[in-house]
């Protein structure tokens, strides 16, 4: 599956962003991940839905697998939407755990207000996480925050009154100096930029579209306030790349500077009581949320 990569921002793109890493089911090669966290600090890793879904969805080892959000996988009732939910959350966890070096049973994942997930107890990490189609994707930093979000290259948004919804003036005017043939692929570039920086502040669909921007064609990628000023500094990068020649995919990432957490076993991260309530099911780790 190739992997061809957008523009890079600047010199402070290359640093915290790696190739995105595929991975086509639980056995991995994890190395590949740990590998790219070692060296940039981050990863953006993603996988096919068929690949990551389980064959048999009453299986008892999915009850661990999936902890607390087991329950709200058996309250859902749309085939299409289980399915997504399940294989998106065991891609995640599978990668958080490559990295904190855990069973993946061992790591609950929660959400903060708004939806955004993270990992109870392990705070020097970030992740971020969202699919479409077949397509699943998860970001994880261990400094910083991260956002990613990912939609098919070529979805229809030209013309159907995206621009009014989700544009800034600056980028309604800026849209309108691009080639029309190359206009929605734009478009659809800076509604994964926007989502995948909603996403790392926390802010999901609560944070108007309208009211934070970017350029559709600037290579130094930052955000903008909607009349086209810089609106964010150095602390921020981004970044977007086109994976199978499908989808395209964008990454946001904040570093306030406090430095890196290179120790990011499970083992001197979280605390031996959590460890042994996730693992045996009791204590908080076991309750539905």
């Amino acid at each position: 599956m190739a992997i061809t990569l957008g523009p890079a921002a600047d010199g402070r793109t290359a640093e915290p962003f790696a190739r995105p890493v595929r991975m086509d089911g639980p056995h991995g090669p994890w190395e590949r991940v740990r590998d790219a966290v070692a060296r940039h600090g981050s990863v953006v890793v993603y996988g096919r839905l068929p690949e990551w879904l389980p064959a048999d969805l009453d299986h008892p080892r999915l009850r661990p697998l999936l902890g607390r959000d087991h329950a709200r996988f058996r309250a859902m009732g749309h085939p299409q939407v289980r399915a997504r939910f399940v294989a998106s959350r065991l891609l995640l966890k599978h990668v958080a755990c490559a990295v904190v070096e855990a069973a993946p049973e061992a790591v609950e994942l929660a959400y903060k207000p708004g939806g955004r997930p993270y990992l109870r107890g392990l705070d020097q990490i970030d992740i971020s996480l969202s699919h479409t189609e077949n397509l699943l994707l998860v970001g994880l930093t261990r400094r910083g925050w991260i956002g990613v979000d990912a939609e098919a290259k070529d979805r229809p948004m030209l013309g159907l009154g995206t621009e009014k919804q989700v544009c800034t003036p600056y980028e309604r005017s800026a849209l309108a100096q691009i080639a029309e043939e190359r206009r929605n692929a734009a478009l659809v570039r800076l509604w994964t930029l926007k989502e995948a920086y909603s996403k790392a502040i926390g802010q999901g669909m609560r944070f108007r579209f309208t009211e934070f921007g970017f350029s559709p064609q600037d290579r130094n990628v930052q955000v903008l306030r909607p009349d086209g000023e810089p609106g964010t500094g150095a602390e921020w990068a981004f970044h977007t790349c086109l994976v199978d020649h499908a989808y395209t995919v964008s990454v946001a990432h904040f570093d306030a500077g406090f430095g890196d957490t290179s120790d990011t076993a499970a083992a001197t991260m979280l605390d031996d009581g959590l460890i042994a309530a996730l693992v045996d099911g009791t204590g908080e780790g076991s309750r539905a949320q």
